[in-house]
């Protein structure tokens, strides 16, 4: 078939996904994966399906968690507990590219679904596997989620105020990190496998994901024998300065000052004399006098007629700095606007939902496709009879045995 040179087939046209995922961590990975047009079989658990049908926030019996993390899926519902369940997806398994999970310990073994079983039906399948500590080592058999993991991983013990308890990142970011870590080791072993024709797992620990993230704690305490500890810092970074949350005179803005970047942030401020100043001479200095240098910038920030006054001298200046957005003030703001990173979308039951936007922008592909989230079982009889062929008397026979299931039969 030829394609409108205008049109180009999307970039994962062709790639044949099984979906074993549920929550968050897997779904980011298959999510992004049908929005470069792969082709996605939800593969859920009668009765309750993925659990993030029942996430909030629910309205009308449907989870907008749900829709965000599963648009342009096909659900294909079963009940595992009958042994005929497992053989059509073994079945599946030989027309697979790609099977994603991120099932706890040893679930998929018992159902003979994990990497071992699955390649001797398929060598060339690249399966993906996302856990909270990996699929390895001594902690393999622990199950997780994302605030286990930025626990584990040092994260959250660098995050907050020293003389506080340590706190959770707002968002999903263990899920949602070993998710696109996933997603990124998937495309290069469809590379691979081009060149090779070689399938292979891949053993994604969320720990890992956020752990690789330690830009400087790990080498600081090494490279000093135990001189700098990392810890919480607060709103400031302890080794580098101005680097952190400072008031304004509305609300709160960041700003990050390196050495290259101090002269012009004090004649920004009006103090061009603090450029000579022994206290302020090295970033080092800076950091050390921080308690010094904080007052001043946050005085001459007060002194302006408005946040986006102080923002305006600074970029003025090239120093990097932006105002602490809240989730709010992100869904009318124009730069999200233009990058599409707010957007709203069709559901069959909720009418429009707004979600986040995708973030990868390929210069050949600057439409996205038109994706729904599916009902609970919804395309069970049309994978069945288009994947592996079976009649509509096959399909009305597994309904009746209660091996498929659909919302909508």
């Amino acid at each position: 078939m030829e394609h409108d040179a205008a049109q180009p087939p999307a970039m994962l046209a062709g790639v044949k996904v099984l979906d074993f995922t549920q929550y968050l961590a897997g779904p980011t990975v298959t999510r992004l994966m049908a929005e470069m047009g792969a082709d996605i079989i939800k593969v859920e658990q009668y009765p309750m399906g993925d659990p993030a049908r029942l996430l909030p926030i629910v309205k009308n019996g449907r989870s907008a968690y749900f829709i965000q993390q599963n648009r342009g899926k096909k659900s294909l519902c079963l009940d595992f507990s009958k042994p005929e369940s497992i053989e059509l997806l073994h079945d599946l398994v030989p027309r697979m590219d790609v099977v994603v999970e991120n099932y706890g310990p040893g679930v998929l073994e018992r159902k003979q679904l994990d990497y071992a079983s699955l390649r001797k039906i398929n060598p060339r399948l690249i399966m993906a596997s996302i856990s909270a500590f990996g699929r390895t080592g001594p902690l393999s058999h622990k199950v997780g989620y994302d605030f286990i993991a930025q626990a584990f991983s040092g994260l959250m013990h660098m995050t907050g105020y020293p003389d506080r308890p340590p706190v959770f990142v707002g968002m999903g970011i263990g899920d949602q990190g070993s998710g696109v870590h996933a997603f990124a080791a998937i495309g290069h072993a469809l590379y691979y496998r081009e060149k090779t024709g070689i399938g292979q797992h891949i053993d994604i620990s969320m720990v890992d994901a956020i752990y690789h993230m330690h830009e400087v704690n790990v080498q600081a305490y090494m490279m000093t024998e135990g001189q700098f500890v990392p810890e919480r810092m607060g709103s400031h970074h302890a080794l580098v300065s101005p680097c952190g949350t400072f008031k304004g005179p509305q609300g709160y803005i960041v700003i990050l000052v390196l050495d290259r970047q101090w002269p012009a942030m004090a004649k920004a401020i009006g103090r061009p004399d603090l450029i000579g100043d022994p206290r302020f001479a090295t970033g080092p200095d800076r950091a050390k006098n921080q308690q010094e240098l904080i007052p001043i910038i946050e005085n001459w920030m007060a002194a302006q007629p408005s946040d986006e006054a102080v923002l305006k001298v600074l970029e003025e200046f090239r120093i990097a700095a932006a105002p602490v957005m809240s989730v709010v003030d992100t869904l009318n703001h124009p730069y999200f606007a233009a990058r599409k990173m707010v957007r709203k979308v069709p559901d069959p039951i909720l009418g429009e939902v707004t979600i986040t936007g995708f973030p990868f922008k390929f210069s050949e592909f600057p439409d996205l496709p038109d994706l729904q989230a599916p009902l609970l079982g919804q395309h069970g009889a049309d994978v069945l009879k288009e994947v592996l062929g079976l009649s509509d008397a096959n399909i009305a026979a597994l309904t009746a045995s209660g091996i498929l299931h659909s919302e909508n039969k």
